[in-house]
């Protein structure tokens, strides 16, 4: 009997952007239908930060371009401000996947001063699909060699760094806050 061979030729870029892509559509962005307003914006405890109408933050940095800002503080403070939905929706749309797709893919040019920060649920809902889709589009058309390109400028002490080693990291990234959002959604609906 002859040993059988099995193919073990791997697709990383596939599997890649299939990570990610799996949980978008089957978990995280299905989940964040029916956000309303008032959950986007809510604060859970006192002191969060949040996205706020432009004049009314009181965080030592209120960065944005338009209607309303984002809280921040540099140096972070530590521990730092529980963040709301408004907030973590804001980092992933501009820190996490935004400047990225714009750095590395062509896409529109983005950074957390200029932005235009959402005041409703369905405009950032519609912002983060927006550059998700950039995002990914992006990636899935890397293949091997972009994979294996070095990260350059954009990504300062991890210039160096494989493209494939930024998509992991930005994988993590969107599990991670995507799932903090989640969490926000639960204790919202289940509040006394």
């Amino acid at each position: 009997m002859r040993p059988r061979v099995v193919d073990m030729t791997i697709d990383w870029n596939s599997e890649l952007v299939e990570q990610l892509d799996w949980h978008w559509q089957n978990f995280l962005r299905p989940r964040l239908d029916g956000l309303t307003d008032d959950e986007y914006l809510w604060e859970p405890v006192g002191g969060c930060w949040n996205v706020r109408p432009r004049g009314t933050s009181t965080a030592p940095i209120a960065a944005g371009g338009g209607d309303f800002t984002i809280d921040f503080a540099m140096p972070e403070p530590q521990p730092a401000p529980v963040t709301t939905i408004a907030w973590r929706l804001g980092h992933i749309i501009v820190g996490v996947l935004g400047m990225r797709a714009a750095s590395h893919f062509d896409a529109p040019a983005m950074n957390y001063e200029t932005f235009p920060y959402a005041g409703t649920a369905a405009e950032a809902l519609a912002q983060l699909d927006t550059v998700y889709a950039a995002w990914r589009d992006g990636v899935r058309g890397l293949g091997a060699d972009g994979l294996a390109r070095p990260c350059g400028p954009a990504e300062g002490p991890y210039a160096e760094h494989s493209l494939a080693a930024l998509v992991l990291h930005i994988n993590r990234e969107v599990l991670h806050h995507g799932a903090e959002v989640l969490l926000l959604r639960d204790l919202y609906r289940s509040r006394a």
